[in-house]
This record gives C-alpha cells, sequence and structure tokens, in this order.
C-alpha cells in the first residue's frame, strides 16, 4: 500500500531534514522545541531563526519543483496565533510546507499528583499550542508522561483524561493533539485515554520505536491493533529493542514493510512522521519500498 507523500513529515530531529523533505515532497516535525526553554528569552529568538530557516528553504525548494501543499481536502484550515512573549507575528507562517510541532516533554507531567507540577504542564502546553500555530502547524505531537512505577495505571488514565479534555478547550482553533506513547507497556493506556476523552482534536501517534523497545514485551501488531481506531500519527523509525535508538527504517528489527501495510489497512486517514536522526536513508527506503505514491 501507499502513502501520499502530503500526509509525510521529517522530524527536524535530523540535520538532513529539509533536504529530505524537499526531494520526497514532505513536510516538516519541528522538534526544536522539544525542551521547553528554548521557547524562552533570549534563547528563543535564536531558535525560532532557525525553524523558520528551514521552513523558508523548504518553501523555496517546493515552488521551485511545482510542488504545492497538501489541499484544504487534506488537512484542518490553517490559522496563525501570536506568541505572546515571542516576536513572531500571524503572518510570518510559512506558505507551502505542511507543518507539525513536537510539544515540549521534559519534566512535564499531564497527570502530576502534585498541583504545582500540574500548573507547569498546563502553561508549556499552552504556550507551545500558541508558537506552533505560528508556523501554521495543524497538529502538535504530546508526551503522555506515564512512567512506570510511579503512577497507579487507573489513575494515570484518570487524570489524563482530565487535563487533556482541559487543554483541548483552550487551544488555538485547527490545532489538534496527537497523544504519544513513550515508557507504556500497553497500548491499552493511551487508547483508554483517547476513548475516553471522546474528542475529535485529541488522537493517538503511535510511536513505533518505542513500542519495539524500552518496556514493552507487546508485539507491534497488537499496538497497532489496539491503537488504530484513535489513531492520528505515527512516528516512524527502527530499533534493535536494546534501547530507543532512532534508526533508520530499513536499520533494526522492526518489519516495518509489514507495520506500514498494517497501519495503512487499519488506518488509512494517519499521517506520518519519519523521526530517523539521519532521514535520507528512510526517504529512500519508503521510495524503493513502493510506500511514496506517485502523483
Amino acid at each position: 500500500m501507499s502513502i501520499s507523500p502530503a500526509r509525510i513529515y521529517v522530524s527536524t530531529v535530523a540535520e538532513d531534514a529539509v533536504e529530505t523533505a524537499a526531494r520526497h515532497g514532505f513536510g516538516l516535525e519541528i522538534a526544536e522545541f522539544c525542551t521547553a526553554m528554548n521557547m524562552d528569552a533570549p534563547a528563543f529568538t535564536e531558535w525560532d531563526d532557525r525553524v523558520r530557516r528551514k521552513l523558508e528553504s523548504l518553501a523555496a525548494q517546493r515552488s521551485s519543483a511545482g510542488i504545492k501543499a497538501a489541499s484544504a481536502d487534506a488537512f484542518p484550515a490553517r490559522a496563525s496565533l501570536a506568541l505572546e512573549r515571542g516576536r513572531a507575528s500571524p503572518d510570518q507562517a510559512v506558505d507551502n510546507v505542511n507543518v507539525t510541532f513536537h510539544a515540549p516533554f521534559n519534566e512535564l507531567c499531564p497527570s502530576a499528583i502534585e498541583p504545582r507540577v500540574l500548573d507547569v504542564a498546563r502553561v508549556r502546553y499552552r504556550e507551545a499550542a500558541a508558537l506552533a500555530k505560528t508556523y501554521g502547524a495543524t497538529r502538535m505531537v504530546v508526551h503522555s508522561g506515564y512512567v512506570p512505577l510511579v503512577y497507579f495505571k487507573e489513575y494515570f488514565i484518570e487524570r489524563s483524561v482530565e487535563f487533556w479534555t482541559e487543554l483541548i478547550r483552550d487551544l488555538p482553533d485547527g490545532l489538534d493533539l496527537m497523544l504519544e506513547n513513550v515508557l507504556e507497556d500497553a497500548p491499552e493506556l493511551t487508547r483508554d485515554i483517547a476513548k475516553a476523552v471522546d474528542s475529535p482534536r485529541l488522537k493517538l501517534c503511535l510511536d513505533v520505536g518505542h513500542a519495539n523497545c524500552i518496556v514493552s514485551d507487546v508485539p507491534l501488531a497488537e499496538w497497532i491493533d489496539c491503537c488504530a481506531p484513535h489513531l492520528g500519527h505515527v512516528h516512524i523509525h527502527n530499533n534493535y529493542r536494546d534501547w530507543d535508538h532512532h534508526n533508520a527504517l530499513g536499520d533494526g528489527i522492526i518489519d516495518m514493510d509489514a507495520a506500514l501495510n498494517q497501519l495503512s489497512r487499519l488506518a488509512p486517514d494517519a499521517t506520518y512522521t519519519i523521526e530517523s536522526i539521519e532521514s535520507k536513508p528512510s526517504g529512500l527506503w519508503l521510495e524503493t519500498h513502493g510506500f511514496l505514491m506517485k502523483d
């Protein structure tokens, strides 16, 4: 099965992200603000400049190649919202580039027991949502924050449902959340959160590399089956189950052919982000394995 390049992004964790996106007609997933303090002065100006240079470079290359961004039928309408504490303004969103934004996650606990810690998570996610809109993002990837042996699963689900339901009410129009698994040992945890929130503005981001290593012994095929009804986005990278290396798609023990075929069949509307440390080999893998839809 094949996937439209307009539904694929490249994470900017890869230094060659713009090159790969331009070659194949992909968008970008902005990862520069996974560390929250990059949203703060004085660092923000430098990081914002880096992101905008990448977006402008990709937009220029796409225009030169005659490639247009995905149509309005494929993605929600874009809208820009100024970042109150930054210098970005609504008219600075870069046209002709499909954008997904990865929110910060270090020490952010959406199910925190301590109320003040929970307040920090609320503030940072709201700041991230406002910033994401200035780049024209239509979706924001957020980590679930689950930590084994710290949270009882029932408590984690209950508190997470409360947190994300509240945050959704404050989101800018045209920006949806994609809830990503990281340390979950089973897919039911994030699945049950999405099911209970029951909003089209919160879907799951299945990270296949995380599902294949660290703490989970559940086969990837079961993760996909469980998450598929609520799946909006997928992070794709490979590993050898020993660590979360974010290898190229062909470099690891995940049967990526089988995974992508299952995902395409069960979640045909999902989008994808190549989250490999080096993206060129993964883009070529998708091309040579026949997963890129021809125009």
